[in-house]
């Protein structure tokens, strides 16, 4: 089996980078704080110090960070992935990106002989910890189809998009789909308890039927027992959301229910909640 370096291991990472180690993967670890690898670790997993020793130590090296800065740190910085890297190897970007971005290190990796693939994902923690994340991948299809049993590991749902950058625009898609949805399946919980209703036979009603979704059948409950915990941190959202305008904007394309999500986002994190969960927006109405 071919050796995995995995950098990242936060909310999501660590469940994704377990499944893999539980597979049988020897798996080496790095994340800027060691603690949060210390489960990994005294499972069997390895750690190293730099990106670049995980990048000289594994064949496949999977990443999964904050945001694009980080993204380029870790793959161009001075101890960067390409500085460890060596031809065969294959580098792919689970975190949620800018397309721009992952047509860089696509150009740079075939520069230097590394096959690399930009595959966010989408699912949030419940995804990760289950390992039914929905996988959305960008690059040359050959490489796709040769990951394909990692990705069968991490997800329930993996689409080829198509050239480098396509799996991140496809991830932009599916955060514009959420932002709106977000807005109305907290609406209707604000509207529910403003009429007097009881929330959780609202909730049964209205799930199942053409108002249901993920967030309303996953994150819905989470609000009605106050549990405000972070599946997907605000900030993480309002930097997805950032993208997404920018990207649009380049495309001479207006979106007014991204636009309108992201104002109110905005005002959460301005209050101090950008370290909650998203379905922490029912707090826009305090």
């Amino acid at each position: 089996m071919k050796s995995i370096g995995f950098i990242g291991i936060g909310v999501m990472g660590k469940n994704m980078a377990n499944h893999l180690l539980s597979e049988g993967y020897k798996l080496f670890a790095y994340s800027r704080t060691k603690e949060k690898a210390k489960d990994l670790l005294e499972s069997g997993a390895e750690w190293k110090d730099t990106p670049k020793e995980v990048a000289e130590n594994a064949d496949i090296i999977i990443t999964m960070v904050g945001y694009p800065l980080d993204v380029d740190e870790v793959y161009f910085g001075e101890n960067g992935l390409f500085a460890g890297a060596g031809k065969g190897k294959v580098f792919i970007d689970m975190t949620t990106s800018t397309p721009t971005l992952a047509k860089k290190i696509y150009e740079e990796g075939k520069r230097v002989g590394v096959h690399t693939l930009d595959a966010p994902v989408s699912g949030g923690d419940i995804g990760a910890k289950n390992g039914t994340l929905s996988i959305m991948v960008g690059g040359d299809v050959n490489t796709f189809e040769e990951m394909m049993p990692i990705f069968n590991i991490l997800g329930g749902n993996i689409v080829y998009q198509g050239e480098a950058g396509a799996g991140q625009h496809t991830k932009m898609c599916n955060q514009i789909a959420i932002a709106s949805n977000m807005i109305g399946v907290t609406e209707a919980i604000v509207y529910a308890r403003r009429a007097g209703l009881n929330p959780e036979t609202v909730l049964k009603s209205i799930s199942s039927g053409a108002a249901g979704s993920w967030s309303m059948s996953n994150l819905i409950p989470r609000v009605l027992k106050e549990d405000y915990s972070p599946g997907f941190f605000i900030k993480h959202f309002i930097k997805d959301m950032g993208i997404a305008l920018d990207e649009a904007e380049k495309m001479n394309l207006r979106l007014p229910g991204l636009e309108l999500a992201k104002k109110m986002y905005d005002s959460l994190a301005d209050k101090g909640e950008e370290n909650s969960g998203t379905q922490s927006l029912i707090k826009y109405w305090d």
